[in-house]
Protein backbone atom coordinates (compact mmCIF):
# COMPACT_ATOMS: atom_id res chain seq x y z
CA UNK A 1 0.00 0.00 0.00
CA UNK A 2 0.65 3.42 -0.43
CA UNK A 3 0.48 5.84 1.83
CA UNK A 4 0.78 10.05 2.52
CA UNK A 5 1.31 11.03 6.16
CA UNK A 6 0.54 14.83 5.91
CA UNK A 7 2.67 16.08 9.13
CA UNK A 8 4.80 13.08 8.91
CA UNK A 9 7.45 15.33 10.07
CA UNK A 10 5.57 16.33 13.65
CA UNK A 11 5.11 15.31 17.31
CA UNK A 12 2.77 12.01 16.33
CA UNK A 13 3.47 11.87 12.93
CA UNK A 14 7.00 10.79 12.87
CA UNK A 15 6.04 8.37 15.34
CA UNK A 16 3.27 7.27 12.73
CA UNK A 17 5.42 7.03 9.90
CA UNK A 18 8.37 5.14 11.73
CA UNK A 19 5.90 2.16 12.63
CA UNK A 20 4.29 2.52 8.72
CA UNK A 21 7.80 1.76 7.46
CA UNK A 22 8.71 -0.94 9.76
CA UNK A 23 4.75 -2.95 7.95
CA UNK A 24 6.51 -2.40 5.32
CA UNK A 25 4.57 -0.11 3.76
CA UNK A 26 5.51 2.48 1.07
CA UNK A 27 4.98 6.28 2.83
CA UNK A 28 5.01 9.82 1.64
CA UNK A 29 5.95 12.27 4.41
CA UNK A 30 4.07 15.94 3.33
CA UNK A 31 5.62 18.28 5.67
CA UNK A 32 6.40 21.99 5.27
CA UNK A 33 9.38 21.61 8.35
CA UNK A 34 8.63 24.62 10.01
CA UNK A 35 10.31 23.17 13.57
CA UNK A 36 13.40 21.81 11.39
CA UNK A 37 14.55 19.17 10.25
CA UNK A 38 16.15 16.69 12.72
CA UNK A 39 13.42 14.60 13.75
CA UNK A 40 13.02 13.00 10.05
CA UNK A 41 16.95 12.65 9.95
CA UNK A 42 17.67 9.12 11.21
CA UNK A 43 14.70 7.71 8.59
CA UNK A 44 15.35 9.69 5.46
CA UNK A 45 17.84 7.19 3.51
CA UNK A 46 15.20 4.58 4.12
CA UNK A 47 14.07 2.97 0.78
CA UNK A 48 10.55 3.04 1.50
CA UNK A 49 10.34 6.64 2.32
CA UNK A 50 9.53 9.95 0.55
CA UNK A 51 9.70 13.19 1.74
CA UNK A 52 8.15 16.20 0.58
CA UNK A 53 9.00 19.64 1.82
CA UNK A 54 5.50 21.79 1.40
CA UNK A 55 2.59 23.08 3.03
CA UNK A 56 -0.38 22.00 2.91
CA UNK A 57 -2.31 25.21 1.87
CA UNK A 58 -0.42 24.81 -1.39
CA UNK A 59 -2.75 21.68 -2.32
CA UNK A 60 -1.05 18.08 -2.65
CA UNK A 61 0.40 17.09 -6.10
CA UNK A 62 -0.55 13.42 -7.58
CA UNK A 63 -2.52 12.67 -4.51
CA UNK A 64 -4.55 9.92 -6.91
CA UNK A 65 -1.26 7.94 -6.26
CA UNK A 66 -1.94 7.35 -2.93
CA UNK A 67 -4.08 4.22 -1.52
CA UNK A 68 -4.33 6.29 2.41
CA UNK A 69 -4.46 9.16 2.93
CA UNK A 70 -3.29 9.53 6.92
CA UNK A 71 -4.36 13.33 7.56
CA UNK A 72 -2.00 14.81 10.45
CA UNK A 73 -0.77 18.21 9.21
CA UNK A 74 -2.26 21.20 11.69
CA UNK A 75 -1.87 23.56 13.83
CA UNK A 76 -2.47 21.81 16.80
CA UNK A 77 -3.32 22.71 20.52
CA UNK A 78 -4.37 26.03 22.35
CA UNK A 79 -1.61 27.81 22.61
CA UNK A 80 -0.28 27.51 19.08
CA UNK A 81 -3.97 27.86 17.42
CA UNK A 82 -3.76 30.98 19.69
CA UNK A 83 -0.91 32.78 18.28
CA UNK A 84 -2.16 31.68 14.81
CA UNK A 85 -5.77 31.49 14.38
CA UNK A 86 -5.87 32.92 10.79
CA UNK A 87 -2.98 29.93 9.67
CA UNK A 88 -4.87 27.47 11.86
CA UNK A 89 -8.72 28.32 9.78
CA UNK A 90 -6.27 27.54 6.82
CA UNK A 91 -4.47 25.08 7.29
CA UNK A 92 -6.67 23.04 9.91
CA UNK A 93 -10.42 24.10 7.80
CA UNK A 94 -9.36 25.32 4.52
CA UNK A 95 -6.31 22.52 3.69
CA UNK A 96 -8.71 19.85 4.72
CA UNK A 97 -11.30 21.36 2.83
CA UNK A 98 -8.50 21.00 -0.53
CA UNK A 99 -7.91 17.68 0.42
CA UNK A 100 -11.70 16.57 0.50
CA UNK A 101 -12.44 17.81 -2.70
CA UNK A 102 -9.63 16.06 -4.00
CA UNK A 103 -10.19 12.54 -2.84
CA UNK A 104 -11.64 9.77 -4.84
CA UNK A 105 -13.92 7.25 -3.83
CA UNK A 106 -11.54 4.91 -3.72
CA UNK A 107 -8.72 6.34 -1.61
CA UNK A 108 -8.94 6.01 2.36
CA UNK A 109 -8.34 9.41 4.31
CA UNK A 110 -7.89 8.87 8.31
CA UNK A 111 -8.15 12.24 9.83
CA UNK A 112 -6.74 13.52 13.11
CA UNK A 113 -9.53 15.23 15.14
CA UNK A 114 -9.75 15.83 18.91
CA UNK A 115 -11.41 14.99 21.83
CA UNK A 116 -10.92 19.12 23.07
CA UNK A 117 -14.60 19.58 21.05
CA UNK A 118 -16.23 18.11 24.35
CA UNK A 119 -15.90 21.41 25.82
CA UNK A 120 -16.14 21.70 29.62
CA UNK A 121 -19.58 20.14 30.92
CA UNK A 122 -17.75 17.70 32.90
CA UNK A 123 -20.09 15.20 31.47
CA UNK A 124 -19.36 11.79 30.53
CA UNK A 125 -19.19 12.17 26.64
CA UNK A 126 -19.54 9.30 23.64
CA UNK A 127 -19.64 9.80 19.70
CA UNK A 128 -22.92 11.42 19.97
CA UNK A 129 -22.75 14.03 22.86
CA UNK A 130 -23.41 17.13 21.91
CA UNK A 131 -20.09 19.29 21.05
CA UNK A 132 -18.97 22.24 22.65
CA UNK A 133 -15.40 23.45 21.65
CA UNK A 134 -13.96 25.97 23.44
CA UNK A 135 -10.78 27.12 21.75
CA UNK A 136 -9.63 28.31 18.41
CA UNK A 137 -7.64 25.00 18.31
CA UNK A 138 -11.40 22.73 19.00
CA UNK A 139 -13.53 24.76 16.32
CA UNK A 140 -11.10 24.60 14.21
CA UNK A 141 -11.18 20.90 13.92
CA UNK A 142 -14.94 20.47 14.22
CA UNK A 143 -14.89 22.62 11.04
CA UNK A 144 -12.54 20.19 9.98
CA UNK A 145 -15.08 17.07 10.93
CA UNK A 146 -18.41 18.66 9.31
CA UNK A 147 -16.30 19.14 5.65
CA UNK A 148 -15.70 15.29 6.22
CA UNK A 149 -18.98 14.32 7.15
CA UNK A 150 -20.80 12.21 4.99
CA UNK A 151 -18.00 10.84 2.93
CA UNK A 152 -18.19 7.02 3.15
CA UNK A 153 -13.99 6.30 2.69
CA UNK A 154 -13.42 8.59 5.60
CA UNK A 155 -12.46 7.69 9.22
CA UNK A 156 -12.58 10.55 11.78
CA UNK A 157 -10.62 10.03 15.00
CA UNK A 158 -10.98 11.85 18.03
CA UNK A 159 -8.19 11.16 19.82
CA UNK A 160 -7.36 11.77 23.94
CA UNK A 161 -5.03 14.26 24.76
CA UNK A 162 -1.78 12.73 23.96
CA UNK A 163 1.50 12.67 25.70
CA UNK A 164 4.92 10.63 25.87
CA UNK A 165 8.45 11.09 23.92
CA UNK A 166 8.69 11.76 20.01
CA UNK A 167 11.86 12.41 18.17
CA UNK A 168 9.40 15.95 17.64
CA UNK A 169 8.33 16.95 20.91
CA UNK A 170 6.03 18.83 22.34
CA UNK A 171 5.65 20.35 25.46
CA UNK A 172 2.50 22.53 25.99
CA UNK A 173 0.53 18.63 26.11
CA UNK A 174 -0.71 18.54 29.54
CA UNK A 175 1.19 15.14 30.94
CA UNK A 176 4.52 16.48 29.09
CA UNK A 177 4.37 20.10 30.03
CA UNK A 178 3.35 18.66 33.90
CA UNK A 179 6.43 16.41 34.29
CA UNK A 180 8.62 18.83 32.35
CA UNK A 181 7.81 21.86 35.20
CA UNK A 182 8.70 19.39 37.82
CA UNK A 183 11.45 18.35 37.02
CA UNK A 184 13.52 21.25 35.53
CA UNK A 185 11.38 24.17 38.15
CA UNK A 186 10.02 21.59 40.96
CA UNK A 187 7.22 23.35 41.25
CA UNK A 188 3.56 23.46 39.43
CA UNK A 189 1.18 25.55 39.55
CA UNK A 190 -2.30 24.11 38.71
CA UNK A 191 -5.21 26.15 36.87
CA UNK A 192 -8.52 24.29 37.45
CA UNK A 193 -7.22 21.28 39.23
CA UNK A 194 -10.45 19.52 39.40
CA UNK A 195 -10.80 19.44 35.37
CA UNK A 196 -10.73 16.27 33.69
CA UNK A 197 -9.93 14.82 30.58
CA UNK A 198 -8.36 11.62 28.84
CA UNK A 199 -5.43 10.83 27.59
CA UNK A 200 -3.21 8.67 24.97
CA UNK A 201 0.54 8.04 24.67
CA UNK A 202 2.08 8.74 21.46
CA UNK A 203 2.98 5.46 20.11
CA UNK A 204 -0.87 4.20 21.03
CA UNK A 205 -1.88 7.15 19.02
CA UNK A 206 0.05 6.08 16.07
CA UNK A 207 -1.22 2.75 16.75
CA UNK A 208 -4.25 3.23 16.55
CA UNK A 209 -3.84 4.87 12.97
CA UNK A 210 -2.47 1.03 11.83
CA UNK A 211 -5.47 -0.38 13.67
CA UNK A 212 -7.50 2.04 11.72
CA UNK A 213 -6.24 0.91 8.06
CA UNK A 214 -6.92 -3.26 9.37
CA UNK A 215 -10.27 -2.11 9.59
CA UNK A 216 -11.19 0.42 7.44
CA UNK A 217 -14.13 -1.01 6.25
CA UNK A 218 -15.79 -1.51 9.28
CA UNK A 219 -14.87 2.04 10.61
CA UNK A 220 -15.46 3.67 7.14
CA UNK A 221 -18.19 6.98 7.34
CA UNK A 222 -17.59 6.88 11.09
CA UNK A 223 -16.43 8.96 14.12
CA UNK A 224 -14.43 7.36 17.25
CA UNK A 225 -12.95 8.55 20.47
CA UNK A 226 -9.78 6.94 20.66
CA UNK A 227 -8.24 6.06 24.12
CA UNK A 228 -8.90 3.99 26.79
CA UNK A 229 -11.60 4.41 29.55
CA UNK A 230 -9.25 3.87 32.19
CA UNK A 231 -7.07 7.18 31.52
CA UNK A 232 -9.70 9.78 32.86
CA UNK A 233 -7.70 11.76 34.91
CA UNK A 234 -8.14 15.26 36.51
CA UNK A 235 -4.96 17.78 36.64
CA UNK A 236 -4.61 17.16 40.49
CA UNK A 237 -4.46 13.18 39.93
CA UNK A 238 -1.55 14.14 36.77
CA UNK A 239 0.33 15.97 39.39
CA UNK A 240 0.16 13.38 42.09
CA UNK A 241 1.10 10.89 39.71
CA UNK A 242 4.04 12.56 39.19
CA UNK A 243 4.62 13.35 42.48
CA UNK A 244 4.74 9.77 43.55
CA UNK A 245 8.01 9.43 40.93
CA UNK A 246 9.49 12.62 41.56
CA UNK A 247 9.76 15.49 44.60
CA UNK A 248 8.75 18.84 43.66
CA UNK A 249 5.82 21.35 45.32
CA UNK A 250 1.92 21.28 43.85
CA UNK A 251 0.37 24.98 43.72
CA UNK A 252 -3.20 25.27 43.38
CA UNK A 253 -4.16 28.92 41.91
CA UNK A 254 -7.64 30.40 42.56
CA UNK A 255 -6.77 31.62 39.05
CA UNK A 256 -9.06 29.86 36.24
CA UNK A 257 -7.58 28.10 33.19
CA UNK A 258 -7.66 30.31 29.74
CA UNK A 259 -7.75 26.96 27.97
CA UNK A 260 -10.57 25.08 30.67
CA UNK A 261 -11.42 21.40 29.23
CA UNK A 262 -13.34 19.56 31.73
CA UNK A 263 -15.31 15.98 30.41
CA UNK A 264 -14.99 11.84 31.09
CA UNK A 265 -15.07 10.29 27.48
CA UNK A 266 -16.30 7.31 26.83
CA UNK A 267 -14.17 4.75 24.02
CA UNK A 268 -16.34 1.87 24.19
CA UNK A 269 -17.26 2.01 20.06
CA UNK A 270 -13.54 1.71 19.65
CA UNK A 271 -12.99 -0.78 22.40
CA UNK A 272 -16.01 -3.03 20.97
CA UNK A 273 -13.61 -3.52 17.37
CA UNK A 274 -10.34 -4.19 19.24
CA UNK A 275 -8.36 -1.15 19.90
CA UNK A 276 -7.32 -0.06 23.41
CA UNK A 277 -4.44 1.76 24.20
CA UNK A 278 -1.90 0.05 26.36
CA UNK A 279 0.95 2.39 27.86
CA UNK A 280 0.03 3.98 31.14
CA UNK A 281 0.11 7.29 32.36
CA UNK A 282 2.33 6.38 35.14
CA UNK A 283 4.73 4.42 32.50
CA UNK A 284 4.63 7.55 30.43
CA UNK A 285 5.52 9.87 33.19
CA UNK A 286 8.61 7.63 33.87
CA UNK A 287 10.03 7.95 30.41
CA UNK A 288 10.07 11.81 30.47
CA UNK A 289 11.78 11.99 33.35
CA UNK A 290 14.00 9.75 31.88
CA UNK A 291 14.23 12.45 29.12
CA UNK A 292 14.26 15.34 30.99
CA UNK A 293 17.17 14.34 33.27
CA UNK A 294 18.96 15.93 30.08
CA UNK A 295 16.80 17.56 27.68
CA UNK A 296 16.11 21.02 27.25
CA UNK A 297 13.34 22.79 25.91
CA UNK A 298 14.06 25.22 23.26
CA UNK A 299 11.49 25.23 20.99
CA UNK A 300 8.93 28.36 20.64
CA UNK A 301 5.61 29.24 18.60
CA UNK A 302 6.51 31.00 15.79
CA UNK A 303 4.20 33.91 13.53
CA UNK A 304 3.78 31.73 10.24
Amino acid sequence: MNILVTGGAGYKGIVLTTKLLEKGYKVTVLDNFMYGYEPILHLAKHKDLTIIKKDIRNGIDDLHKYDVILHLAGISGFPACASNPHSAQLINVEATRLLAKSLSKNQMLINASTTSMYGKSGEPCDENTPLDPVSTYAHTKLEAEKILKGMDNVINLRFATVFGFAPKMRMDLMVNDFTYKAVKERVLVLFDSFAKRTFIHVDDAAQCYLFAIDNFDKMKGQVYNAGNNDFNYSKADIANLIKKKIDYNIINSELSDKDLRHFIVNFDKIEKLGFKPKITVEEGIEELIKIYSFYECFSHYKTI
